[in-house]
Protein backbone atom coordinates (compact mmCIF):
# COMPACT_ATOMS: atom_id res chain seq x y z
CA UNK A 1 0.00 0.00 0.00
CA UNK A 2 1.10 3.44 -1.11
CA UNK A 3 0.10 5.33 2.01
CA UNK A 4 2.13 2.57 4.15
CA UNK A 5 5.30 2.80 1.81
CA UNK A 6 4.93 6.98 2.83
CA UNK A 7 4.13 6.21 6.94
CA UNK A 8 7.42 4.37 7.22
CA UNK A 9 9.56 6.94 5.30
CA UNK A 10 7.49 9.56 7.89
CA UNK A 11 8.89 6.98 10.59
CA UNK A 12 12.38 7.18 9.00
CA UNK A 13 12.81 10.59 8.18
CA UNK A 14 11.53 11.12 12.22
CA UNK A 15 14.40 8.90 13.26
CA UNK A 16 16.97 10.58 11.04
CA UNK A 17 16.14 13.66 12.51
CA UNK A 18 16.01 12.98 16.22
CA UNK A 19 19.11 11.54 16.31
CA UNK A 20 20.85 15.00 16.96
CA UNK A 21 18.07 16.06 19.59
CA UNK A 22 19.79 16.79 22.84
CA UNK A 23 20.59 13.61 25.21
CA UNK A 24 18.01 15.31 28.27
CA UNK A 25 15.57 14.72 25.41
CA UNK A 26 15.57 10.59 24.93
CA UNK A 27 12.95 9.57 27.28
CA UNK A 28 10.66 13.08 26.23
CA UNK A 29 10.25 14.62 22.58
CA UNK A 30 12.57 12.25 21.09
CA UNK A 31 10.59 8.85 22.52
CA UNK A 32 7.48 10.55 21.97
CA UNK A 33 7.71 12.16 18.53
CA UNK A 34 9.24 8.75 17.03
CA UNK A 35 6.74 6.48 18.76
CA UNK A 36 3.91 8.44 17.49
CA UNK A 37 5.61 8.26 13.95
CA UNK A 38 6.33 4.69 14.18
CA UNK A 39 2.25 4.17 15.09
CA UNK A 40 1.25 5.42 11.68
CA UNK A 41 2.51 3.26 9.68
CA UNK A 42 1.42 0.47 12.33
CA UNK A 43 -1.92 1.02 12.39
CA UNK A 44 -2.22 1.47 8.51
CA UNK A 45 -0.44 -2.67 8.94
CA UNK A 46 -2.80 -3.81 11.82
CA UNK A 47 -5.65 -2.46 10.42
CA UNK A 48 -5.26 -3.77 7.09
CA UNK A 49 -4.60 -7.32 8.30
CA UNK A 50 -7.96 -7.37 10.06
CA UNK A 51 -11.01 -9.23 8.92
CA UNK A 52 -13.54 -6.18 8.62
CA UNK A 53 -13.62 -3.48 6.80
CA UNK A 54 -14.89 -1.63 9.79
CA UNK A 55 -12.00 -2.73 11.53
CA UNK A 56 -9.64 -1.37 9.23
CA UNK A 57 -11.53 1.91 9.14
CA UNK A 58 -11.29 1.90 12.89
CA UNK A 59 -7.25 1.22 12.61
CA UNK A 60 -6.92 4.06 9.79
CA UNK A 61 -8.59 6.36 12.40
CA UNK A 62 -6.11 5.77 15.11
CA UNK A 63 -3.23 6.17 12.54
CA UNK A 64 -5.10 9.83 11.45
CA UNK A 65 -4.51 10.69 15.24
CA UNK A 66 -1.02 8.91 15.19
CA UNK A 67 -0.20 11.72 12.51
CA UNK A 68 -1.91 14.65 14.30
CA UNK A 69 0.48 14.15 17.24
CA UNK A 70 3.50 13.62 15.08
CA UNK A 71 2.55 17.05 13.50
CA UNK A 72 1.95 18.74 16.44
CA UNK A 73 5.18 17.49 18.12
CA UNK A 74 7.21 18.69 14.50
CA UNK A 75 5.52 22.23 15.45
CA UNK A 76 6.81 21.96 19.26
CA UNK A 77 10.34 20.91 18.29
CA UNK A 78 10.32 23.50 15.48
CA UNK A 79 9.60 25.67 18.02
CA UNK A 80 12.33 24.93 20.35
CA UNK A 81 14.46 25.13 17.82
CA UNK A 82 15.60 21.44 17.15
CA UNK A 83 15.12 21.27 14.21
CA UNK A 84 15.38 23.45 10.86
CA UNK A 85 12.69 25.39 9.14
CA UNK A 86 13.77 22.82 6.15
CA UNK A 87 13.54 20.03 8.10
CA UNK A 88 10.17 21.10 9.09
CA UNK A 89 9.13 21.37 5.69
CA UNK A 90 10.62 18.21 4.95
CA UNK A 91 8.56 16.69 7.29
CA UNK A 92 5.60 18.66 6.78
CA UNK A 93 5.37 17.83 3.02
CA UNK A 94 5.17 13.89 4.23
CA UNK A 95 2.59 14.71 6.64
CA UNK A 96 0.28 16.17 4.22
CA UNK A 97 1.40 13.16 1.75
CA UNK A 98 0.36 11.08 4.19
CA UNK A 99 -2.71 12.41 5.57
CA UNK A 100 -3.97 12.77 1.69
CA UNK A 101 -3.48 9.36 1.12
CA UNK A 102 -5.37 8.22 5.02
CA UNK A 103 -8.03 10.53 3.55
CA UNK A 104 -8.56 8.83 0.11
CA UNK A 105 -8.38 5.51 1.95
CA UNK A 106 -11.19 5.92 4.16
CA UNK A 107 -13.31 7.65 1.80
CA UNK A 108 -12.78 4.53 -0.58
CA UNK A 109 -13.68 2.39 1.89
CA UNK A 110 -16.97 3.91 2.91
Amino acid sequence: MIVWQKAMILAKTIYTITKKFPKEEIYGLTSQLRRAAVSVACNIAEGQARNSTGEFKQFLGVSRGSLAETETLILLSNDLNLISSAELEEITKITDEVSKLLSGLLKSLS
